[in-house]
């Protein structure tokens, strides 16, 4: 499993009966989490501290009841800071297991930028396009690393509140496109423009329509979609990433997918595994969905 334990300002500290107790910045929030099926005892105090709870409604959805929570706060990931705000069916903003794929793209961006034969330069910047991009960490992520980046999403909420956490990270100057837009018609129209990147990231979500009611089913669309995009990679691509948080898209479906649709023409190799974050009150991991990762080297 890939953990994201490099965090500072976010730590999951305990999990419980369907919930997980959790410090961001300095804020307690407990939220529901289908992967906690086990009723362990609650000893630690926080569990009586919290700044917001999100109840989960038999009907489905849910709402939050708050305990002197700001509107808005922001917490840091290294250089980068995001602004979050609890919103309807329990999100803040921000997926903090992601960080650990931000290290490992982040790190290839570097490297690649850096290597004495490299093709990179201000002419020829590394060109990486963010699909279903939310509220950009991973967009962030990228540019930090050095990287020209096109974000795309088809909530112009979220691409504006991307574009907050930029201002927030010092970022607001950087090489980045903003877009709202459907992803599979961008990436069609890319193929025809004839436009290329260095390295793909996406974060499809299960079920989801786009800004005039494009409908996209994962386990339908994804294969064709990732097909499609391997027509927008350069001859000199590093990187290719696919999160699911679908139950049914198991690392060992990502990696089949990645294997059967880069390798025989990119080469390179691919690496599929369970992505989670440490629980500080016992040592033990959360999971939380899956990764898929195409690498050139």
């Amino acid at each position: 499993m890939w953990i994201a334990d490099n965090w500072q300002d976010y730590e999951v500290i305990d999990t419980s009966e369907g919930e997980k107790l959790e410090r961001w910045g300095k804020y307690i929030l407990l939220r529901p989490d289908p992967q906690v099926i086990w009723s362990t005892p609650k000893n630690n105090s926080q569990w009586k501290k919290l700044n917001g709870h999100y109840h989960r409604s038999s009907k489905g959805g849910g709402e939050w009841e708050f305990f002197n929570l700001p509107e808005e706060w922001s917490i840091n990931y290294k250089n980068l800071t995001f602004n979050l705000k609890p919103f309807s069916f329990k999100h803040t903003g921000l997926f903090p297991e992601q960080a650990v794929n931000w290290d490992w793209f982040s790190s290839v961006i570097r490297k690649s930028i850096q290597d004495t034969n490299s093709p990179y330069s201000e002419e020829r910047p590394f060109k990486v396009l963010n699909l279903f991009a939310y509220t950009g960490g991973a967009t962030l992520a990228a540019a930090s690393a050095g990287a020209s980046v096109t974000h795309v999403d088809a909530s112009k909420g979220m691409v504006n509140w991307a574009k907050e956490n930029a201002n927030s990270s010092g970022l607001s100057g950087a090489p980045i496109r903003w877009l709202v837009d459907d992803c599979v018609k961008f990436v069609e129209r890319e193929i025809r423009r004839g436009n290329k990147y260095d390295g793909i990231i996406m974060d499809p979500p299960s079920y989801g329509r786009g800004p005039k009611g494009e409908i996209w089913k994962i386990e339908e669309s994804i294969y064709p979609f990732v097909e499609l995009c391997t027509n927008i990679l350069s001859e000199d691509a590093k990187f290719f990433l696919i999160n699911s948080y679908t139950t049914g898209l198991q690392p060992a479906v990502l990696s089949y997918m990645l294997n059967t649709l880069l390798v025989p023409r990119f080469k390179g190799h691919v690496e599929a595994n369970e992505i989670g974050l440490p629980v500080s009150s016992n040592g033990l991991v959360l999971p939380c969905g899956a990764s898929g990762r195409w690498c050139s080297q």
